[in-house]
């Protein structure tokens, strides 16, 4: 039964209501499923590339599998997701091995205030006043990560990280260029660009103990695979901001079990700026909603 979110929010009993519900629990799993990724990484001894080969490998199969035919038709806007995908991939596991998973999923979520400023001028919109203030408070919390840092902190995992906020922005943009089809065919086509890029790293690398090997295989069929699954289920049924709002639990989560399963305590002012950027895209995302609510009731 297909369900339109703005039918199934309005109201709070029977099958509807059951839907929104079920979308709601859905989302917050989707998003605990993600914040995984930074303690796994964490937690295997394999150098990133060789990580990166099993995940997108396992990753792969499940879109091949759950998608089938779907996954399987590639044209020019399949290639652009892809060519974002792919790395996006390879600096945010690079970033989290490199410096505190803290800062590696912090510093990837500058991209909404990178899609803020790329979008007007590519899909020829106005740049909207309260858009120019969210770019600015979010680079406010960006320049926290600047200052001084605890022990083992390590600038090329933060310049990396910050490469996956662009590049993850790249994938936003390119995946509301694209239907149903090129998003599920780009991501089927990046993990495969990321499996070859990362062959001489799993070819030189011993074999895996059993432990992390079903980590890695977990990272490619839950913590991406069935994430994404669980993620679009939930928005079919839930409004768009509520999904987004969910969705911020990933990284408040992330560092929270790299921290209770790898003891990695991220420094003060990686938490503040961390802060400011989620809460920043945050209030955006409440105040974007309340003004088309306002504008629906006049109009």
């Amino acid at each position: 039964m297909k369900v339109r979110p703005e039918r199934v929010w309005n109201l709070e009993s029977g099958i509807l209501g059951s839907q929104y519900s079920k979308g709601v629990l859905v989302t917050v799993l989707a998003a605990i499923v993600w914040s995984t990724g930074g303690l796994l990484v964490k937690l295997i001894s394999l150098d990133a590339f060789t990580i990166l080969f099993y995940r997108s490998f396992y990753a792969g199969l499940f879109f091949l599998i759950a998608f089938r035919s779907e996954a399987l038709k590639f044209d020019r806007r399949a290639l652009l997701v892809s060519l974002c995908y792919a790395p996006l991939l390879i600096c945010f596991v690079t970033a989290t091995k490199m410096t505190t998973a803290a800062n590696a999923i912090f510093l990837q979520y500058i991209s909404p205030a990178i899609v803020l400023v790329l979008e007007p001028r590519i899909m020829k919109t106005k740049m909207q006043n309260y858009n120019i203030l969210t770019v600015i408070l979010c680079t406010v919390g960006l320049s926290f990560f600047l200052l001084e840092q605890k022990s083992g902190h390590h600038w090329m995992g933060d310049a990396l990280a910050l490469l996956s906020g662009f590049f993850s922005a790249g994938l936003i943009l390119s995946l509301k260029l694209s239907n149903r089809s090129q998003q599920m065919s780009g991501i089927l086509l990046g993990n495969f660009w990321v499996v070859l890029i990362c062959i001489p790293w799993f070819v030189r690398s011993e074999n895996p103990p059993m432990d992390e090997h079903l980590m890695m295989a977990f990272l490619g069929l839950i913590q991406i695979g069935l994430g994404y699954l669980l993620f679009t289920y939930g928005q079919r049924r839930i409004p768009a901001i509520e999904s987004s709002l969910i969705a911020l639990l990933e990284p408040i989560l992330n560092p929270i079990w790299v921290i209770i399963g790898f003891h990695e305590i991220p420094s003060f002012w990686s938490l503040v700026g961390g802060f400011v950027i989620l809460s920043t895209l945050a209030i955006r995302m409440l105040y974007v909603n309340h003004i088309r609510k306002v504008t629906r009731f006049i109009s």
